[in-house]
């Protein structure tokens, strides 16, 4: 059902909901997952989704592999390499398990995205400028409302992406190929989240509204086909799964003409399916299709 407007910037309570927002150009990239083994997301977000391969590289302490959805949005799956030369991933996987891991924002001067990010009373970490052709920083989770946030800068000059990893899908498919429509996250504070991702890092609200157990949401946009869902957690069994964390990564929503096909998908509403976390490397999965039965 609809709310009251959607509030305004710099009405929003919390860090980032005051002061100057990052300037130029803002894209919400992609939502990266943790996983054991590079090859884990293929058979669900490859094979099935028809996520197609992007870009691919190697880092110390993990490796990344990009799939492409439909409408241009991306899933990056990180699983541990050269691990002793970094053993965060390792760390993280062994504590919490595959699941997500960070949200990604490309900017378009990192300097000036770290001094906004500063005055607005956040102490990034992780700067690193070692790679003229990236350039990044990060907000840890307890400034992020739960998630890793990156925001990176990309190079005059990138890299052409290396070719397909040895046995990735071969992509010809008889179905639908899947659009990744939003990132839905859930949040214990939800005016501090828009203070960040709306008032900060240059979000525009493209709708908003409230769940049918009373929870309101508020789903922001920017260049590119990124969506994140801001989710209240003040409600039901949405607040007893936040628990006292300041929020978690609730959902992937895809847009997906055959849902049955992805295993474990279940259909909770006409066409709406839902596959749970501990079905798919710990990242529940809602798809919609608008196939007509």
């Amino acid at each position: 059902m609809p709310t009251d407007r959607p509030p305004e910037p710099n009405e929003a309570s919390g860090r980032g909901g005051a002061g100057g927002a990052v300037a130029g150009s803002i894209s919400f990239d992609h939502v990266a997952i943790a996983v054991r083994r590079l090859t884990d997301p293929w058979p669900v977000f490859a094979d099935v989704l028809g996520g197609t391969y992007l870009d691919r590289g190697i880092n110390p302490g993990f490796g990344w592999t990009q799939l492409r959805f439909a409408n241009g949005f991306i899933v990056e799956g990180l699983h541990p390499e050269e691990t002793d030369k970094a053993d965060f991933l390792t760390r993280f996987l062994d504590r919490s398990g595959p699941g997500p891991h960070h949200l990604t924002f490309k900017v378009a001067d990192l300097d000036d995205a770290l001094a906004a990010v500063r005055a607005a009373g956040f102490d990034p970490v992780g700067e690193d400028r070692s790679d003229p052709a990236w350039s990044e920083a990060f907000l840890r989770p307890n400034e992020a409302h739960g998630i890793v946030v990156q925001l990176a800068q990309v190079g005059t000059d990138p890299l052409s992406p290396p070719p397909e990893p040895e046995g990735f899908p071969e992509m010809t498919y008889d179905h639908p190929v899947a659009s990744l429509g939003r990132v839905v996250h859930a949040v214990a504070d939800i005016e501090g989240a828009l203070g960040l991702f709306r008032d900060l890092l240059g979000g525009r609200v493209m709708s908003s509204g409230a769940a049918v157990d009373g929870n309101h949401w508020v789903e922001l946009g920017w260049d590119g086909p990124g969506r994140l869902r801001l989710l209240e957690g003040a409600h039901a069994a949405i607040a007893e799964w936040i628990g006292d964390r300041p929020g978690r990564l609730r959902h992937l929503f895809f847009n997906f003409d055959e849902p049955r096909l992805v295993p474990g998908a279940r259909e909770v509403a006409e066409n709406r399916w839902v596959v749970d976390a501990d079905d798919v490397l710990g990242t529940r999965l809602v798809l919609a299709s608008n196939a007509r039965p």
